[in-house]
């Protein structure tokens, strides 16, 4: 058992050495993804290999996240509000922008605050949800206009 334990500790050493050897053409990319709260390198890696690292397939940031189904869903009937579900994806993407969010709670950020109000209003599935949106939109912003992330800050709902 114990040698077992060492070879798939062997295993994952040698693929993350692989991973870092066929993203070294896009650690530009990564280390400005790397900016947005809450995003770490792994992550950062797994949402280039998800969307990509060209946004001029995606003319908006709202229509990258409605490819990647991290959008609010829309059920209004003659007036009257369903249950709103966002739409099935990638898992992969999902569970990475997922962990990113709750590394992204981190006071003093947009993204807590942005979080920390839904979260009062809605629940903690929806603010979560909102939170991967938040993630998602930051990342193609980042990505498509070639710039660091820069939060409107904490204070961004109180207009101070």
């Amino acid at each position: 058992m114990l040698a077992h334990g060492d070879f798939l500790d062997t295993a994952i050493t040698d693929l993350a050495n692989r991973l870092d050897q066929v993203v070294t053409p896009f650690q530009e990319v990564i280390d400005r993804v790397i900016t947005i709260p809450g995003v770490p390198r792994r992550t950062s890696v797994m949402l280039r290999v998800e969307c990509g690292a060209d946004m001029t397939v995606f003319p908006t940031a709202a229509h990258q996240a409605s490819w990647a189904g991290i959008c609010p869903g829309n059920n209004d009937s003659g007036g009257k509000g369903r249950p709103r579900h966002t739409r099935h994806c990638q898992i992969a993407l999902r569970t990475a922008l997922t962990e990113a969010t709750h590394v992204a709670w981190t006071k003093g950020t947009y993204v807590a605050a942005h979080h920390a109000q839904i979260r009062g209003r809605r629940g903690p599935a929806k603010a979560i949800g909102a939170t991967r949106h938040d993630i998602l939109l930051a990342y193609w912003h980042v990505v498509h206009d070639g710039v660091d992330y820069r939060g409107l800050g904490p204070d961004w709902a109180t207009g101070a």
